[in-house]
């Protein structure tokens, strides 16, 4: 056996039991994957339970998760080289264990966002190191199947999440879910320990000063966003929320710019197909995460669905990405990546406005459209995923991953965030006449009954106008996004075209 301390950093090492391995990096990476799924269907009973929350409370409650998720994805990968991965990602899954045990007991909304940040932390830890070690420990013959495999278990993490997290909703309260929780990652933590062999370690430093400024530039935006309707647009909070956040970005390019092991090297997005498909990935999942935010509640509310019909709802979004996956290289090959990203977009954009218009249609209409939205998330994916490989070197590979990772939890926090907003900002303006002038005007649907049992239909009619209008956002905002990445895609691939003709035109 290699002593993993003599071993040169990135060697491989394979395992004994290689299936094993597999098997607990999905494990592990189905949990952290799908509890961001799960929250979004306890958000009814946590707006209507003792603690409770704004509405800007409750997106917080969603967003501290993803938000500490994205800015910590990188520097914890960078970590497990450093460390060892298996070490770190074991260390993850026990702070994830501790924050949902903190997130389960919390007896405010303060305790519950402490915990939500440190389940964040342990997510960030574990989910770049399980595609590590899954590489240290795959013979090269076996390492695409392996990592296809382990590619599907992130997207069904989602599934995974929206369907456990609905039984668990409905054997008790959303302290339940959390609670649930800490003996699994628990038991990833010992299997991890059990199957998992040591890996070697690289001498790279950390980067905690560019850790701190991006997660506080995100922090700033994303109160910027989520405090508008609450204080208003023109507060001295949200205006000095953006300023920071500015700011703070400006001041964290300085500092990548001039040490020597940059968190991320903000030269890099100069590469313009790097660029393009960060900016996809961000875009591909701003709308889906805000969808989630928003469908497990306007399914409860606008169609009178228990959290278990609510959770299983969803499927008919995961049979495009379980069936038609395997298909998508074969389309690629034949049309190329614009124009598959164009029928990605197109899909994913009207699918979102063409839900907003099928709330109060029969429930086959509203699966239809799922369908179309889950077509676009399949074609995009493995499209997105591929570039990102092929924009970078192969020695850069922990780097694209880790940008992957980032862009991808970013956009979610955004789409929870703006979708969210419009949500509140819409259902407000569509509350009753009588609830216009109540001081504070009720925010949430569980506020406004509290406030008003008697016009629960009229409250719950303005959460489904509130919930269309920010569909119809997100679609638009898709939609347009979408035509800006996939001109710029074909742009970075005339560019690589025109490159590569001149290079071999070029004289011995």
């Amino acid at each position: 056996m290699s002593d993993p301390q003599t071993m040169s950093p990135g060697a491989v090492n394979p395992s004994r039991q290689p299936g094993l391995v597999l098997a607990c990096v999905c494990a592990c990476t189905i949990l952290v994957v799908g509890l961001v799924a799960a929250i979004n269907l306890a958000v009814p009973k946590l707006a209507a339970s003792g603690l409770h929350p704004s509405s800007s409370e409750l997106l917080w409650i969603v967003d501290a998760y993803v938000v500490v998720f994205a800015g910590l994805v990188i520097p914890s990968g960078a970590a497990g080289e450093r460390f060892g991965r298996k070490g770190v990602l074991i260390a993850g899954l026990v702070t994830f264990a501790v924050g949902a045990a903190i997130s389960a007991a919390s007896g405010n909304v303060a305790w519950l966002l402490l915990g939500r940040a440190i389940t964040g932390v342990g997510a960030a830890m574990v989910l770049p190191n399980c595609v590590g070690v899954l590489i240290h420990e795959t013979l090269p013959e076996r390492r695409s199947r392996a990592l296809a495999i382990w590619g599907a278990m992130t997207g069904m993490g989602g599934l995974v999440g929206n369907i456990a997290g609905a039984v668990l909703l409905t054997a008790g309260s959303w302290r339940t879910l959390f609670a649930a929780i800490v003996p699994i990652a628990l038991l990833c933590a010992f299997l991890t320990a059990l199957v998992v062999r040591r890996s070697s370690r690289s001498p790279r430093k950390l980067d905690p000063a560019g850790t701190v400024l991006l997660i506080a530039a995100t922090i700033a935006l994303l109160i910027g966003i989520i405090e508008g309707p609450e204080n208003g647009w023109s507060s001295f909070i949200v205006i000095a929320a953006f300023v920071a956040s500015i700011v703070l970005g400006a001041v964290w390019v300085v500092v990548e710019l001039r040490i020597r092991h940059p968190l991320l090297d903000p030269r890099l997005f100069r590469i313009p197909l790097l660029s393009t498909v960060s900016l996809g990935m961000l875009v591909m999942f701003f709308g889906s995460f805000g969808l989630f935010y928003l469908n497990a509640s306007l399914l409860q509310y606008g169609r009178g669905y228990s959290v278990l019909q609510a959770g299983f709802a969803i499927v008919p979004m995961t049979v495009p990405m379980l069936l038609g996956a395997r298909f998508v290289p074969d389309l690629v090959r034949r049309f190329g990546i614009p124009l598959t990203l164009s029928a990605a977009f197109l899909a994913i954009g009207i699918g979102l406005f063409g839900l907003a218009s099928a709330v109060y249609q029969p429930y086959f209409a509203y699966a239809a459209w799922l369908v179309l939205i889950g077509l676009g998330f399949a074609l995009a994916l493995p499209c997105l995923t591929a570039e990102f490989t092929s924009a970078l070197p192969a020695e850069q590979a922990g780097v694209a991953g880790g940008l992957q990772s980032a862009t991808r939890e970013l956009g979610s926090a955004l789409g929870v965030a703006v979708v969210g907003t419009v949500l509140t900002e819409s259902f407000t303006r569509h509350l009753p006449a009588s609830l216009q002038h109540v001081d504070p005007i009720p925010r949430t649907v569980a506020e406004g009954i509290a406030t008003a049992p008697a016009q629960r239909a009229a409250i719950i009619d303005a959460f489904t106008a509130g919930a269309i209008s920010a569909l119809q956002v997100a679609s638009v905002v898709t939609l347009i996004a979408g035509v800006l990445i996939v001109a710029a895609a074909f742009q970075a691939r005339r560019r690589e075209r025109s490159s590569t003709t001149m290079g071999s035109a070029a004289p011995d």
